[in-house]
């Protein structure tokens, strides 16, 4: 499948259902965002969320209730149709995964737009981190976020093997990108966070880190996921991990100076 040149050319394909396979490794030095859709009245709660958690929840924009148009550094998305793949749950029950939303959007939806770290790929190829073309492995971790209003629950991380004398290079350049997550959280070591055995993620596949490299993990967006199934809510839409918005934002745009 021939790569996209442009954003709205990703959008306009995956709008017609030609593009239905992960952004990772495609446009990225665009930004990429995580999406969040819920009632109207859990949108208070998840602003709040968001503020008490922006390293893990990096809000970008929102929409009114009930529109489906998200706008963001004058880029107008529909986001029925802007993503290649997106996962719906009703009653905390999941039900589709769908590659549209057409028939699952609701008068009363409100939907989040949230950064995301595949937005600094880009940039740790340049400086020599051998970052792979797909979607890095994610696992849910034992550290908690913090709560906000009806909101709580683990912190979800993504994983890059980063060859060890890049490792300070990486964390540097990664804390310059607030909005794909900032610096890595843990270094080195899964265990601190949980994760008893790394060949096991909980979302995407394991490639192994190869010698020479360490493991390390960045705050990932799939964490809003491990919340919502519990709320109760009448319905709740997501992403599918791996399966982003991609905006018209240029990554050095997005990249605040050391």
């Amino acid at each position: 499948m021939t790569a996209p040149a442009h954003p709205r050319e990703l959008r306009d394909r995956i709008a017609r259902g030609e593009w239905t396979t992960p952004t990772a490794g495609i446009l990225d030095d665009y930004q990429q965002a995580n999406l969040v859709v819920i009632p109207d009245s859990a949108a208070a709660d998840f602003r709040e969320y968001c503020a008490a958690n922006p390293d893990v929840c990096p809000l970008l924009a929102t929409t009114e209730p009930g529109d489906p148009l998200l706008t963001y550094d004058e880029c107008t998305v529909d986001l029925r149709t802007a993503l290649p793949r997106y996962r719906v749950w009703h009653n905390g029950v999941l039900v589709a995964e769908p590659t549209d939303i057409l028939d699952h959007w609701q008068d009363d939806a409100v939907a989040f737009a949230l950064g995301c770290s595949h937005t600094f790929d880009a940039p740790l190829r340049r400086i020599g981190v051998p970052v792979p073309r797909s979607a890095p492995p994610v696992y849910v971790t034992d550290r908690a976020t913090t709560p906000a209003g009806m909101f709580a629950g683990p912190l979800a991380v993504s994983m890059r093997p980063v060859p060890g004398p890049l490792v300070a290079a990486a964390v540097e350049l990664t804390t310059r990108y607030p909005t794909g997550h900032g610096a890595p959280v843990q270094i080195g070591n899964a265990a601190e966070l949980g994760i008893a055995d790394l060949g096991v993620p909980d979302f995407g596949v394991y490639a192994g880190v190869p010698d020479g490299c360490v493991p390390v993990f960045w705050a990932c967006g799939v964490t809003p996921q491990m919340a919502l199934p519990d709320l109760g809510l009448d319905y709740a839409i997501t992403h599918f991990a791996g399966h982003m918005l991609v905006l018209d934002t240029l990554l050095d745009e997005t990249r605040t100076t050391s």
